[in-house]
């Protein structure tokens, strides 16, 4: 069968030291739509057992897909032969996969085998998907003339309303002595950057569901974090051409399918 690679993150804290990985469900769920049809490969800047975000695992203990996952055998052994990226040939599949968590936006942003692996899936006009924070990965991929893929072009990824509820930034406000707000200024605290900003700032049509909070998912952010709450976010995908982006957790089964749906055509 023609073979998918998934990419995933070798970073397992964020800048100030918390826990990070990679998110349970935005692999698990898009494995199991894709792997009947496709091989499926782990890949990471540094190869073997690439760490998951624990705190994805508690949040996500209830959802059987998940559980099925991470006691699968085969999935075990696939991550326990990841492959380092500065080893993996493009030429081996025929799409690669982004799983977000807040490590993604951490190492894969700068690491350069990364951004070589990634401007050649574009370039040779493979699907390219990414889900949540997985297009954090995206940002130094080029096209063949080396301008950013991202230019001109739709995309969706974890939002900076998003990142504001579950605590990974802070939004103050400045006011002057009459108590007239000036300016509002961003405080990421746990990431590089905010990727919907990034997504904007290289060109990028950025879009988002049309509600923060849907009904058709959950996540915990568990406690230890920021911020320990409960959220509801909603299924968003966006295809355009070959890449293919979906926004967050809620997002995972859709983006698969529209992954499928591609590769089928």
């Amino acid at each position: 069968m023609p073979a998918i690679l998934f990419v995933l993150t070798s970073t397992n804290k964020t800048l100030p030291g918390a826990p990070t990985g990679w998110y349970l469900p935005e692999a698990a769920h898009p494995y199991y739509i894709l792997a009947p049809h496709f091989d499926i490969d782990f890949a990471a800047p540094k190869g073997s057992n690439p760490p998951i975000d624990e705190g994805s695992v508690q949040a996500f203990e209830g959802d059987a897909e998940c559980v099925k996952f991470l006691n699968d055998e085969v999935v075990k052994a696939k991550l326990a032969n990841a492959k380092k990226l500065a080893d993996v040939n493009p030429a081996d599949y025929v799409a690669v996969f982004y799983p977000g968590g807040h490590g993604p936006a951490i190492d894969l942003p700068t690491d350069a085998p990364n951004i070589k692996l990634a401007s050649q899936f574009y370039q040779d006009g493979k699907i390219v998907a990414a889900l949540c924070h997985g297009p954090a990965a995206l940002v130094g991929a080029v096209d063949a003339s080396g301008k950013s893929i991202f230019e001109g072009k739709a995309f969706t990824g974890f939002s900076n309303a998003e990142e504001q509820a579950v605590g990974k930034v802070e939004v103050r406000t400045r006011s002057s002595s009459k108590g007239i707000i000036t300016h509002h200024m961003r405080v990421v605290q746990e990431i590089p950057f905010l990727l919907e900003d990034k997504i904007t700032a290289l060109g990028g049509k950025y879009e988002k569901a049309p509600a923060l909070w849907g009904v058709s998912w959950h996540f915990i952010v568990v406690p230890g974090s920021v911020t320990d709450m409960h959220c509801y976010s909603q299924n968003h995908v966006v295809v355009d051409r070959q890449i293919i982006t979906g926004q967050n957790p809620a997002s995972s089964k859709s983006l698969a399918k529209a992954i499928l749906k591609a590769l089928n055509q």
